[in-house]
């Protein structure tokens, strides 16, 4: 089994997403995966077609500017960045 790299993952997962690539970014999820946004209210996102429509909306509403912040907890990891509307969580 391959390390686990959160930062080589965070750094892909920033790539992925300023190059606007969604197969990538529905691919870095778990099939299983579950997005806790509180983007324009609180949402749970779940589901491949739901997570892909979700990061579709987030490349144009709100690119990606810079990763602020990296944190790891087990096998999670929470990313902080900045996106022209401010800082996401």
């Amino acid at each position: 089994m391959t390390p686990y790299d959160p930062m080589a993952v965070a750094v892909d997962w920033l790539d992925a997403y300023r190059a606007r690539r969604i197969n990538q970014m529905v691919r870095m999820h778990s099939p299983d995966a579950l997005i806790d946004c509180t983007c324009g209210g609180s949402n749970a996102i779940y589901g491949q077609q739901v997570i892909a429509a979700y990061w579709k909306r987030r490349f144009i509403e709100s690119p990606v500017l810079e990763l602020l912040d990296l944190h790891v907890a087990g096998e999670d990891v929470l990313v902080t960045y900045r996106t022209s509307s401010g800082m996401i969580v």
